[in-house]
């Protein structure tokens, strides 16, 4: 049986969902650089055929402990799905002559390096400068017509974005973003290869979004992301997920397969990701690629990303369209023969509709929840009327244990202070979207009251097992 090495850290598609396809395609040998999610250990070790923890001395050269991994093992292919490992298991598959992202992978995750080959290109994007310092982004300021976004450059799941309105707030949004990429690291939410990739920023123009330009009924995010697979160079789209609106900044709420778009449209979308990747030079991984959707027609890239989408998009895909794309990916890079569709699917082509949510204590108007609520699903199940044939489930190694405290939300931490995941499947798109805002306005009520001591005490940073935000990005 093939050997293949699976690079583990935070972030990605949950874990028991990747080793349970992976498993069946090839024998599985696990270098886990982030500790693996309780729920999961167990399963883990049954279905692995060894499971490496290293050091720190060792992860100080991580390029180097991979490759001599994948030889102690004989792996014929070396993989992730964490944002975060995307660019040293890329350049170990360089030095091993493995297939993989490629030497351009750097590119899908430098949001410096990705602008600039966009502006290249001659792509559509937001206008933007990078920063370094606060000297830095005082000039951007000068330069850039507001409102702008600060974000970290080798950040996922929206953490240390700052909205900046006005040059007064720029010195504080300086502040806020550092401190935050500080406290990520702290909870292993950051980029394992790059040295003090945390000190790396780009800011750029807040473009308006319309979704009333594109979706034909009110609920809709302004943005979609393109799923699917660059094999041999060449990019092969999968589908499209859409989304709820955003929570302030720009923290993703809700994901829901397939977007629920016209064939023209879903055309025009998928020929920009198409540009937007071949720009790139990427060679063999997944492909998530976000798309702001503006009027009359308007659109700018947000980000590629050299692998699958985080949270719940690849069960949501495999539920939807019965592609099963980690599977698919590892026969891929075994050299399997894999039957990629010829094109994007559409709404037409899917089996029902399935959407993950990230519970958030914030309610449908983006506003804060005004008391502290305990995360309980069963009361979330037993409790929020959905609609018929739908069904909830809760992500368990992306969430808090019952009876934790939610953490209050924090805008410049984004998906750090999640506190579950939940998946739903339905019959059709309308419906996710239309039971994911009837749970979002349950949730504050439904949920119990945390006590006052506890309310008072727990903070997010003191969360003793912290869900795994999604690795989405953000416009």
């Amino acid at each position: 049986m093939s050997k293949v090495l699976l690079v583990h850290a935070k972030g990605g598609p949950p874990l028991g969902h990747v080793l349970s396809r992976a498993a069946v395609r090839a024998e599985i040998h696990l270098l886990a650089l982030s500790a693996l999610p309780p729920a999961v250990a167990s399963t883990a070790r049954q279905l692995c055929a060894s499971v490496v923890t290293p050091t720190d001395a060792q992860r100080s050269d991580l390029v180097s402990l991979i490759v001599s991994q994948a030889k102690a093992v004989g792996a014929e292919a070396v993989l992730t799905f964490s944002e975060y490992a995307v660019v040293a298991v890329a350049e170990a598959c360089e030095e091993l002559g493995l297939a993989g992202a490629g030497g351009a992978a750097a590119l899908a995750r430098d949001k410096r390096l990705m602008r600039r080959t966009w502006q290249e290109h001659g792509l559509p994007q937001p206008e933007f400068s990078p920063v370094a310092t606060e000297d830095e982004l005082h000039a951007a300021a000068g330069r850039l017509p507001f409102p702008l976004l600060l974000k970290a450059a080798w950040s996922a799941g929206s953490t240390a974005h700052q909205i900046i309105r006005s040059p007064h707030e720029v010195s504080a949004a300086w502040r806020r973003s550092r401190e935050v990429m500080a406290e990520s690291a702290q909870l292993g939410y950051s980029e394992l290869h790059v040295a003090e990739a945390d000190a790396d920023f780009v800011v750029e123009q807040i473009v308006t979004g319309s979704a009333a330009h594109w979706f034909d009924e009110p609920g809709w995010g302004d943005y979609v992301s393109v799923e699917g697979v660059v094999a041999d160079g060449v990019f092969r789209p999968v589908c499209l997920s859409g989304r709820m609106p955003t929570v302030e900044p720009f923290t993703e709420r809700a994901g829901i397969t397939p977007a629920l778009l016209p064939q023209d449209a879903q055309d025009r979308i998928v020929a920009l990701a198409r540009e937007s990747v071949d720009a790139l030079g990427l060679r063999d991984c997944g492909i998530h690629t976000e798309i702001k959707l503006g009027a009359d027609g308007g659109m700018w890239l947000i980000e590629t990303a050299a692998r699958f989408g985080g949270a719940m998009t690849v069960p949501q895909v495999e539920e939807v369209f019965g592609l099963d794309l980690v599977g698919m990916l590892v026969d891929h890079l075994l050299g399997r023969t894999v039957a990629w569709p010829e094109q994007a699917l559409t709404p037409a082509q899917a089996d029902g509709a399935a959407g993950s949510l990230v519970v958030l204590a914030v309610d449908g108007k983006g506003e804060a929840w005004h008391d502290r609520r305990l995360w309980d699903f069963s009361a979330v199940e037993a409790e929020v009327p959905l609609s018929e044939g739908s069904e909830l489930s809760v992500v368990a190694e992306s969430s808090l244990a019952d009876g934790s405290v939610v953490p209050v939300y924090d805008p410049a931490a984004g998906a750090n202070t999640m506190a579950a995941l939940c998946l739903l499947s339905a019959t059709d798109p309308r419906t996710v979207l239309r039971d994911f805002r009837t749970l979002v306005d349950a949730l504050p009520q439904v949920l119990p009251a945390a006590p006052s001591t506890q309310a008072t005490h727990t903070t997010p940073s003191a969360q003793t097992t912290q869900p795994a935000p999604s690795e989405e990005a953000s416009p």
